[in-house]
């Protein structure tokens, strides 16, 4: 090799792994898009606020435990599954059946885009959780809160709380 640089046709770095680089130096530079990642008091209080507590029989205790495990009080949480749909938001809701994603074959059952769900204030969240609450499943048809939260004593997820 001369002087003049590297030779013809060989890289530093390999393309896309400079097009890998300069996306992730970007993305530091753009808005995180308000993402937001709850207290559980925090969520506890904002879910009491939406009128959570009791409804359709559950506790404000059952909703935070559900949102632990799904996302980990994170607004911005996005899980893509194997069949290419994703659990969008706090609640984790999925593409399939209940928000527009890419699929604009999909029942879109809550009448919002998934984007929708990643909001920061939770009220897109907290009505689509409420329409899925109505199913006849209830809360059993999130398979975490199922595993994690179902039967439980829950106290623990909103003691100490003030609401």
């Amino acid at each position: 090799m001369d002087a003049r640089g590297w030779p013809p046709g060989r890289w530093l770095c390999p393309p896309g792994i400079v097009l890998l680089a300069f996306a992730s130096l970007l993305s530091c530079l753009l808005p995180s898009g308000q993402a937001k990642i709850y207290s559980r008091c925090e969520l506890t209080r904002t879910l009491r606020n939406f009128g959570l507590e009791g409804y359709r029989g559950y506790s404000l205790a059952d909703w935070v435990c559900l949102a632990y495990y799904t996302s980990g009080f994170n607004t911005a949480a996005v899980d893509h599954e194997a069949d290419g749909s994703t659990n969008n938001g706090i609640f984790q809701v999925n593409s399939r059946k209940w928000c527009q994603n890419l699929d604009a074959e999909a029942p879109n059952l809550c009448q919002m885009y998934c984007s929708d769900l990643l909001n920061p204030n939770l009220k897109n969240a907290v009505i689509c959780a409420m329409k899925i609450t109505q199913e006849p499943r209830g809360m059993g048809s999130w398979e975490a809160w199922r595993h994690h939260c179902q039967g439980k004593d829950l106290r623990d997820w909103v003691d100490g709380c003030d609401f």
